[in-house]
């Protein structure tokens, strides 16, 4: 072979060698990050993803004309060849649509200064009430959706009329499709699914829930914005259904309901981290339940800065389910009153296991640990297990509480909504607590105000008859000097 051959041979052989030695690369990476979990390797997506643009397929982006049968059609043509990632790429403009079909191996990719639209009319929505989502995916795998832009679940369209406590909206029951007052279709939801990533998009305006994650496995969410009404009620920014393996990462949450909810249907919900995170919400930043019909176990919350919300850190176990190793820690808190019509009275931590209703199970909440939490709140700390639901082996490391008032809420009272005993009334205090086996309080310090509207008299609240076990070393109480 002449040397000029063997220049052009060497010229074309050089980038593949690289690009197999950067995948040789990745997937030692990944074997050696997962050892003790990853009995197989997964192969990555293909570096140079197969794309095609939903203009070419006849979708307008002007807003006002139906684009679904185009994105539809784009989605349909995607190759469904093992380990292919197609992008179905949306360009500048706003794609007006019914519900999407996604398929395994395809990502939507809606690029800056594009903007999915979903629809307000019942019949743009599938009859199975379980597909109502403006993006859906069942049972696929290497889903997702990134690409700088947006998709609106047209919320506010949802709306009968606006009210600054809690806005009245439009629910489809009157036509008896569904029952209850949350009959509206959610925005994003992966039900089923396998190595579903969603990230570098805005979600806004859910009617409902916003970003529902329902029986999957590995899950990766991160750079994700989501924006919902703050008077809209159940416009869950996060939830997290029966499923296992999740990562939740630098993530902007501001809406009206509960911001990051893992729940338990139909199944145990297992390893769920959370990091690096900021919410803003009018109801719980971070909510477990309060459907927990299943176990919880191996969750992680870690550097999140929670701002202005009705109820920091909660635990919500009402269906017989049992929560263990949990882990709180280096996170930020500020919590104030907004209405009683919201679940939550301003408590930056509320632990609670207590039966839904007479039919119930009780379940219990063991091994958990707050660790390097500062709080700014209007209300205490609420602890609150049940006769045969205990809180036991509970851990408060490097925690400051500051209690002061700020709005005109009336306050002295026990929030232990949905079911239980409801609205109670009670004096304020900075740790209220109820049906505990084992608390460990270390380097706390609480400082309270002198508010006209604080009556902070009792730094800890609890009958040892129902509490056991606690140990308080270098526990601080001190007034709030401004």
């Amino acid at each position: 072979m002449g040397a000029s051959k063997k220049l052009k041979m060497a010229t074309l052989l050089g980038p593949l060698l690289l690009q197999l030695f950067l995948l040789f690369l990745l997937l030692i990476s990944i074997h050696q990050s997962h050892p003790a979990t990853a009995s197989t390797i997964h192969l990555p997506f293909s570096i140079y993803p197969y794309s095609l643009s939903v203009t070419d397929f006849g979708a307008t982006g002007d807003g006002l004309h139906y684009d679904t049968a185009a994105i539809q059609s784009a989605i349909k043509a995607c190759p469904t060849s093992h380990h292919t990632q197609c992008h179905v790429t949306f360009p500048p403009g706003t794609y007006l649509t019914r519900t999407l079909f996604l398929k395994s191996g395809v990502v939507l990719d809606i690029k800056e200064n594009a903007t999915l639209l979903g629809c307000t009319k019942m019949e743009d929505y599938p009859k199975k009430l379980r597909e109502w989502y403006v993006v859906v995916a069942e049972n696929a795998s290497d889903v997702g959706i990134t690409g700088g832009g947006v998709v609106d679940g047209h919320g506010l369209g949802f709306v009968k009329r606006f009210n600054e406590r809690k806005n009245v909206m439009v629910s489809w029951n009157t036509t008896g499709a569904c029952l209850g007052d949350e009959c509206r279709p959610r925005l994003v939801g992966f039900i089923d699914c396998k190595n579903v990533r969603v990230w570098n998009i805005t979600l806004t305006e859910p009617a409902y829930w916003c970003l529902h994650i329902v029986r999957c496995e590995n899950t990766s969410i991160h750079d994700v914005s989501i924006y919902g009404n703050f008077n809209t009620p159940n416009n869950d920014g996060i939830d997290i259904e029966d499923s296992n393996n999740t990562v939740i990462t630098r993530c902007h949450i501001d809406t009206g309901d509960d911001a990051i909810c893992p729940k338990t249907y139909t199944g145990p919900l297992y390893n769920l981290t959370v990091t690096n995170c900021w919410i803003r919400t009018k109801s719980s930043a971070i909510k477990l339940g309060s459907a927990s019909s299943f176990d919880f176990k191996g969750l992680i919350f870690d550097n999140i800065t929670i701002v202005q919300s009705h109820r920091g850190l909660g635990l919500q176990i009402r269906d017989g389910g049992n929560v263990s190793d949990i882990t709180f820690s280096n996170i930020n808190i500020s919590t104030r009153y907004y209405d009683p019509s919201w679940w939550g009275r301003a408590e930056p931590i509320y632990v609670t296991t207590c039966p839904r209703d007479s039919s119930a199970k009780e379940g219990s909440i063991s091994n958990v640990v707050f660790i390097n939490i500062t709080a700014n709140s209007e209300n205490g700390v609420f602890l609150s297990g049940s006769k045969h639901g205990l809180l036991s082996n509970l851990r408060f490391i490097n925690v400051n509480l500051t209690y002061r008032r700020w709005t005109n809420y009336s306050g002295g009272m026990i929030d232990y909504r949905p079911g239980c005993q409801g609205l109670v009334n009670h004096s304020i205090a900075g740790i209220i607590m109820e049906h505990i086996e084992g608390l460990e309080v270390e380097n706390v310090n609480m400082r309270w105000s002198d508010h006209q509207f604080g009556h902070w008299n009792n730094p800890l609240d609890f009958r040892p008859s129902t509490v056991n076990n606690i140990s308080l070393f270098n526990f601080r109480s001190s007034l709030y000097i401004k």
